[in-house]
């Protein structure tokens, strides 16, 4: 024996491991291919699952899916690092005698003091370390973020221009503009911070998993110590109710020992504990408990192995903490824009300085050409941009609200107007998950629950009775639903899923339920979950004071007391192959299952589907008591195996046919989604022929008849390539219409075949599981689909998480709604609303920024070029640029935010994301070609003509180069003020046509009713130009001026111009939509 205590980091460093297929034939650990498997109930998760992030819940899944296309979220990547990182951890498959000696201590008398203290010292303490808040990093992500880092930037050089470059004479002007800067910094710096604090998602604090006090063996003597005290080697003992403090290697276990893994592995089933291996995944191996995880029932003893940051819970808590998501769609596009912008502006600037330097060295001084490049940068950027975006995005993220949708993130409203392929489930989301059962057969008999009752309670063949009534009794027995215990007997409350708690309804009109349970004991129970699906229960039956045997036994069972009845409820195709015989609905014993009797049942099942109904097989079989040895452990994983080998030779006792009826307004939401040009998809663990009624209904699938399956995708490996360049797919030449594929065919399509199944326009996946419905939202990602994926069930959490939007139902489990970037609270139809108010985002951000670039770029850099190019003065000022761009533009800006939809806009075909930009060359020619063009040589010509009237004539200031005969800095100052009017006053014209982009503004104009903030924004603009250029205490420090009222109306007129021309243009691109003009169109 040793003691481990220098072997700090290394011993202890390991955390999950994966189940190696094949391990003898692993050369390396570098080689493995990660599979991760596991078992996720249909059943909600406990509240614990909010605390941990849901890649991280579901590290189990088959993330492997590399065939099939990756997941475009950066998100996914701290999880499969996780699975390479903590791959090497071995304590669930050592022996415990290993696992004791390699951590030097005894069984029976645990650590010594001496022990423990030592390895307190060098382990610490048993805490999480909570995550690092990273304030720095995000002050300067606000800081310098978006234009801020070349604001700030010119600020510096303003400092630098002002002193000591304007020595001895330095320049209050210089001084404002760097003040300025650093405020519309600030500005922008408190919008960010404050998007960010009202966007992001702080993980819960995680200091209550941990229970505060344990009772641990140390020196022989059970002791309570404080859980942060915990030490590797420690044996603690673990009790009902109690949350296991560390990760323990279990070393006593009662039979009964349960786990609920829920806040780590997302299942909702309690897990037994164990002493032996039983999973080469420590997620799923029960033999280990880890910690964060709750006892809910039973007792043991643990052996601790990891504390603190090294378990299992720490390193997830850590990567968590860790793990950033990438840019959405509109984060890029700002990126984008801003990188051209800056481009722009920095090119410009150096050529700025090169011309004058070469040309005229005399001309201008060092701090005058830095103000230069400042003032080029400040007028190429559009300061008011950044603000915009987010009082944008939080306007529609408000106005969702209002119709029930919480988005989790402001950017992903966006990411969501330019969804191409909407991915549904089906069970709760297109239908109202209200499941009643509308059929029963017994054999080929088929009957309604009504006259089924009916046949039971009329007949008068004691065989008939006893064979019919079965059904409803194993209906009641294997079930998880119960009746609430407050109801009446009249008005029963069930608890449970729909389809059970459907199913024990069903059995209750037979005023059986209550009376049937009563008399048989679960002694196992599997749950249904998407993997077997099916639920089996083994119960005995207990004695009742009047004797007799107790339904669903028949006389032909030849039932025995201590025998056992094995009941069975799931899907057809699953169970089918597992029967033998089939009740005989007109009396006596079951008929022998031949292929013709199959066959019966088989039409039954597919008839029932194809008019939607989810059908279900209900199966028993009595189990002889001398099958079953009397040592056996009920409770041992050996049993478990032993009785899903009894699970054959099944008797079935009929079938019955549920059916969840279709919202009501879910075929005009699919109607509206699909002439948006969005594809619409059912992705569902249901019959394929139920699914594809239900899609008809819908109005997702067309032509039932006319529906493809798997048969029909006949190409090879060698005829569509897997993914082509920049995610451009090439269609098959052939129509692909409609299909449906299932689970186990998706499994066996190729990426050639992959790829001709995505270019089909209407598609069910059928008896899909989880991983496969990952799968699916990956293969589309990497052809070219901005995919929806919605869903309500831990089954959707890994494929919400996935996709490039995660819609969960708010009726759903807390882990989909964890994973999903966006809640419909209530109508599923509230999608079309996020649809819409997603693409009006991108509209109106166009519009902002087409609205910023004329005045606040365009007309700002042309006094600034003609100064340099021609040696006129520079007819705006540095502080004038400023004010345009973050005081006078940016309330106007903002009213487009407000802007409703226009017509049509869900009658466009989705953003294509690759090609469709928020700045493309259309805008910019618009911009800068036409409006800029407008507005800068009306200021111009406004400027230049009042100096003429005042005496200086164009003529003497050409080519003057600081050489200007009669011009004074006052006079100066009062035509740069022209100039700053004349821009304000235009940007009204500006406003009123950019507002739409084909509509005339006599259908939307600009009254209360449309858009309450234009008129109120406008004169707004103009208040706060004359407050800086009225007041005399501003003139000398923002170098303003007051103008003659005249230079206030004469602009007004140009205003009114620009808008009667963007009217023509906008009617030509009504009149002619396949026109140059059109073509031209922003």
């Amino acid at each position: 024996m040793f003691d481990p205590e220098a072997q700090k980091g290394t011993a202890f460093s390991g955390s999950i491991t994966l189940e190696d297929r094949h391990p003898e034939d692993r050369p390396d650990r570098e080689g493995l291919s990660a599979r991760i498997t596991r078992t996720i109930s249909r059943h909600e998760v406990v509240q614990p699952s909010t605390r941990l992030p849901i890649e991280f819940r579901t590290l189990s899944v088959n993330v492997d899916q590399g065939s099939l296309g990756s997941s475009s979220k950066s998100g996914d990547k701290p999880t499969k690092g996780a699975a390479k990182e903590l791959g090497t951890l071995d304590w669930h498959k050592i022996t415990l005698d290993e696992a004791l000696q390699r951590l030097a201590v005894s069984p029976k008398t645990g650590l010594d003091l001496a022990q423990a203290q030592r390895r307190a010292a060098t382990y610490g303490k048993n805490q999480i370390s909570p995550p690092p808040s990273r304030m720095l990093r995000k002050v300067i992500g606000w800081v310098f973020g978006g234009f801020g880092s070349l604001l700030l930037a010119a600020s510096i050089v303003c400092f630098i221009a002002w002193k000591p470059l304007g020595d001895p004479d330095p320049q209050s002007s210089n001084l404002a503009l760097a003040v300025v800067l650093l405020v519309v910094i600030l500005f922008q710096a408190i919008f960010n911070a404050w998007q960010d604090f009202s966007t992001s998602r702080v993980m819960a604090s995680i200091k209550d998993m941990l229970p505060a006090d344990v009772l641990v063996l140390r020196d022989g003597v059970q002791t309570t110590v404080p859980a942060s005290e915990l030490v590797p080697g420690d044996l603690v003992q673990l009790v009902m109710g109690q949350k296991v403090p560390a990760d323990l290697r279990l070393v006593e276990v009662t039979g009964d020992l349960k786990f609920d893994r829920s806040v780590l592995t997302g299942e909702s089933e309690p897990i037994a504990g164990r002493i032996e291996k039983t999973d080469d995944n420590i997620l799923e191996t029960k033999n280990i408990a880890l910690q964060g995880t709750l006892c809910v029932n039973g007792s043991g003893l643990g052996l601790v192995f990891q504390i603190g940051d090294n378990t299992v819970f720490g390193r997830i808590a850590k990567m968590s903490s860790a793990a950033s998501t990438g840019l959405t769609t509109l984060q890029r596009e700002i990126l984008r824009f801003v990188i051209i912008i800056a481009g722009m502006a920095t090119l410009v600037a150096i050529l700025i300085v090169i011309l004058l330097r070469q040309s005229f060295p005399s001309y201008i001084n060092t701090s005058g050409i830095l103000i230069d490049v400042v003032s080029v940068m400040v007028a190429f950027i559009p300061e008011g941009l950044p603000i915009a975006v987010t009082i944008s995005l939080a306007k529609v993220a408000h106005t969702l609200s209002q119709h029930k949708v919480l988005c989790k993130t402001l950017s992903i409203v966006e990411t969501l107007g330019s969804v191409n392929v909407i991915c549904s489930d089906k069970t709760g989301t297109l239908t109202q998950n209200k499941m009643h059962v509308e059929d029963a057969a017994v054999y080929d008999a088929s009957f309604s629950p009504a006259s089924l009752r009916e046949q039971i309670e009329s007949s008068l063949d004691v065989g008939v009775v006893e064979n019919l009534r079965q059904l409803p009794a194993v209906s009641a027995i294997c079930n998880a639903a119960t009746f609430h215990a407050a109801t009446s007997e009249k008005e029963q409350t069930v608890i449970g899923d729909a389809t059970d708690s459907a199913i024990l309804l069903f059995a209750h009109q037979f005023s059986l339920a209550q009376s049937i349970r009563s008399r048989w004991e679960h002694v196992y129970k599997m749950n249904f979950n998407s993997k077997t699906k099916f639920m089996l229960t083994l119960s005995k039956m207990i004695p009742a004071s009047s004797g007799g045997v107790a339904a669903p036994i028949a006389s032909w069972d030849h039932f025995q007391a201590d025998d056992l009845l094995l009941c069975v409820k799931g899907a057809p195709e699953i169970l089918l192959p597992r029967c033998a015989r089939v009740i005989n609905p007109t009396g006596g014993e079951p008929l022998p299952l031949s292929f013709a009797v199959r066959q019966r049942i088989v039409a039954i099942q597919e008839q029932w589907a194809s008019q939607g109904r989810r059908v279900l097989v209900l199966a028993r079989r009595v189990v002889p008591h001398n099958l079953i040895p009397a040592t056996f452990d009920r409770s041992s994983d050996a049993f478990g195996e032993f009785v899903d080998e009894l699970n054959s030779q099944l008797v079935i006792v009929g079938l019955v046919g549920l059916i969840d009826p279709l919202k009501p307004d879910i075929p005009e939401t699919v109607r509206v989604c699909r002439g948006a040009g969005i594809r619409f998809f059912v992705v569902t663990g249901d019959h394929p022929a139920t699914s594809v009624a239900i899609a008809s209904q819908a109005g997702i699938i067309t032509n039932p008849a006319a529906v493809h399956h798997f048969a029909d995708l006949s190409v090879t490996s060698d005829d569509i390539p897997e993914k082509q360049e920049d995610g451009d797919v090439e269609p098959p030449a052939r129509p692909l219409q409609s299909i449906v594929i299932t689970g186990t065919e998706l499994d066996q399509v190729t990426p050639a075949q992959m790829t001709e199944l995505c270019a089909y326009q209407e598609i069910v996946f059928a008896r899909t599981t989880p991983e496969q419905k990952l799968r699916i939202v990956q293969a589309l990602q990497a052809r070219g689909g901005i995919v929806a994926m919605t869903g309500d069930g831990v089954n959707d959490a890994p494929s919400l998480r996935a996709a490039d939007c995660g819609i969960a139902m708010g009726s759903g489990s807390d882990v989909a709604r964890e994973a999903a970037d966006m809640v419909l609270l209530e109508d599923f139809s509230a999608i079309v609303v996020a649809l819409e108010y997603g693409r009006l985002v991108y509209d109106n951000l166009k519009k902002t920024i087409m609205y910023l670039l004329p005045a606040g770029s365009f007309s700002e850099l042309m006094p600034i070029l003609l100064n340099v190019l021609i040696g006129v003065p520079q007819m705006l000022s540095n502080i004038q640029m400023i004010l345009i761009c973050v005081a006078t533009d940016v309330l106007p800006a903002l009213s487009m935010c407000f802007e409703p939809p226009e017509s049509g806009l869900l009658a466009r075909p989705p953003r294509d994301v690759r090609k469709d930009r928020l700045a493309d060359w259309r805008l910019l020619l618009h911009a800068y070609g036409f409006l800029g063009m407008l507005e800068s040589l009306c200021a111009m010509a406004m400027s230049f003509w009042f100096l003429q009237r005042r005496g200086v004539p164009f003529s003497s200031l050409a080519l003057g180069f600081g050489n200007w005969p009669g011009l004074t800095p006052d006079l100066l100052q009062e035509a740069q003020g022209v100039y700053f009017f004349t821009l304000v006053v235009m940007q009204w014209g500006n406003l009123l046509a950019t507002r739409t982009r084909k509509s005339s503004i006599v259908q939307r104009p600009p009254t209360w009713n449309v858009n309450r903030a234009v008129v109120p924004s406008a004169l707004l603009a103009l208040a706060i130009g004359i407050f800086f250029s009225y007041i005399p205490a501003f003139h000398s420090i923002f170098q303003t001026h007051d103008i003659p009222v005249e230079y206030f109306f004469i602009p007004m007129t140009f205003g009114l111009g620009l808008v009667i021309l963007d009217e023509i243009r906008k009617l030509l691109v009504r009149v002619y939509p396949r026109g140059v003009v059109a073509k031209l169109a922003w």
